[in-house]
């Protein structure tokens, strides 16, 4: 075995453990996006979960291009998903806040400061 098959071997599993673990961010966001309450942590889920999940597969695919042109093409592929993807998700729950759409809390709500005693009694 050359040197050559030993680093094409090397490159070959590193580009599947990335694809394999962008593959289980990107199935945890689905499944976070189905079984959580509400739209608030829905968008969490998938915002935070898919841009990982994404960016860790587009580096698998890269490692497999090899250095070429596609491999800078995905490269910026990457950059523009690492920027639009969690502004898209806040531009989405910040329309949902304003349309009023309110996030569900648990069964202990926090008081708000105004109920709050100061611990002065008058």
């Amino acid at each position: 075995m050359s040197a050559a098959d030993i680093l094409r071997l090397i490159l070959d599993i590193a580009s599947i453990a990335l694809m394999a673990t962008g593959l289980v961010f990107v199935l945890a966001g689905a499944i976070g996006v189905l079984r959580l309450p509400d739209f608030f942590t829905r968008m969490h889920a998938a915002g935070v979960t898919d841009t990982l999940g994404a960016e860790l597969i587009i580096m698998a695919l890269m490692l497999q291009a090899g250095f070429t042109l596609l491999s800078a093409k995905l490269l910026l592929i990457g950059f523009i998903l690492f920027l639009t993807s969690p502004t898209a998700t806040h531009a989405v729950a910040n329309a949902a806040h304003r349309a009023g759409q309110k996030p569900l809390l648990s069964r202990h709500h926090p008081a708000h400061p105004r109920e709050q005693s100061t611990g002065e009694d008058s």
